[in-house]
């Protein structure tokens, strides 16, 4: 019998999958791509890395440097993300093709909602349409919800397919680790272990009211939700509207001297500027955001008297904003972003 299911398709490696698409001869090396493709240079991290250099330790977020030491053998890549979303675009496009309904989560993942009686057999044929037409590789979950749905998509990689619902879910999922549930973390995965729940089944079977007095109304009761194995099932096919954007820089050399800041933000400035023009849509509000050496993080904002793309407004704002802030520290990063007025729903 036909009945409601959700998929979760979710592209192996993908960046460094699109990267292999373009240099053939790296097929089976530890690739990583981060950057500018130089690991020499401080404060870069890996976009993504294959799986031949991930048996190293290399990750996502894995600094270049620390990658290099790890696997000094590695091919390291810059990022192309006008590659990626072309790659990523065409994707989407063999998905909608099929009788399901998509709901995009990025470049590498979408959920998808489908009437079927033989979920296998679809994921199977999305597969392999998706090898065939872009030769890339995915691996795709079912569920009856999207919670299932995404874990299943990793129990199955690499390019594999795997059914976690309802019914099976005890028995898979159980005796994991707390952060192995979409939406528990490493860190909260601690908080949990202090309080003995160190498994799924434990969490499930917590006291709600309790998780609640050390997580919070909200948090702690949604914890529970995720062990019990149930989520959000609704899939949303309209497009998403950005309701932002930002440029941000980090610097190889901290910066000290005033006048330098104010250029690079002026500079980031104009660059948000002319994505905004590019896109069509106005500016609302500006902030400015600044990581001071070591790691210390702060930003502040203005909202604009009236929306507007003009350059020499959003400038004058940003350095405006920037003023704001006591300079006594080394600058490691600077950051400008804008938010954007919204359509009418």
């Amino acid at each position: 019998m036909s009945r409601d299911w959700i998929l979760h398709v979710d592209l192996d490696q993908f960046i460094a999958a699109v990267e292999l698409l373009r240099h053939p001869e790296l097929r089976g090396r530890p690739v990583v791509v981060g950057g500018t493709g130089d690991p020499t240079q401080p404060r870069t991290v890996a976009a993504t890395a294959t799986y031949e250099a991930r048996a190293h330790g290399v990750h996502s977020g894995t600094p270049l440097r620390t990658a290099l030491r790890r696997c000094p053998g590695a091919v390291f890549l810059p990022t192309d993300p006008p590659a990626y979303e072309a790659a990523s675009a065409r994707v989407m496009a063999v998905l909608r093709e099929f009788p399901v309904r998509v709901e995009v989560w990025g470049w590498d993942e979408a959920f998808l909602g489908a009437i079927t009686d033989d979920p296998e057999t679809l994921a199977t044929d999305l597969r392999d349409a998706v090898r065939t037409r872009t030769r890339l590789e995915c691996s795709i979950g079912i569920g009856d919800n999207k919670h299932q749905a995404k874990l299943a998509s990793g129990l199955a990689k690499p390019a594999g397919i795997h059914r976690l619902t309802t019914d099976t879910w005890a028995e898979t999922m159980n005796d994991r680790p707390t952060d192995a549930l979409w939406g528990i973390g490493a860190k909260t995965s601690r908080k949990l272990a202090a309080l003995g729940l160190h498994t799924v089944a434990q969490l499930a079977a917590a006291d709600p009211a309790e998780l609640a007095r050390h997580f919070g109304p909200t948090n702690g009761p949604w914890y529970r939700y995720l062990a019990l194995g149930k989520g959000e099932a609704e899939i949303v096919t309209t497009p998403w509207i950005a309701r932002g954007d930002s440029r941000e820089t980090t610097f190889t050399d901290d910066l000290t001297d005033r006048d330098d800041i104010a250029r690079h933000v002026a500079d980031l400035a104009h660059q948000v500027t002319q994505d905004a023009t590019a896109a069509g849509r106005e500016i609302t509000r500006v902030s400015v955001k600044i990581r001071f050496s070591p790691f210390l993080t702060r930003t502040r904002q203005a909202k604009l008297p009236a929306p507007t793309t003009d350059p020499a407004t959003i400038t004058r704002t940003a350095l405006a904003v920037l003023d704001r802030f006591d300079l006594d520290r080394p600058v490691r990063l600077l950051g400008v972003g804008v938010d954007y007025t919204m359509p009418d729903p």
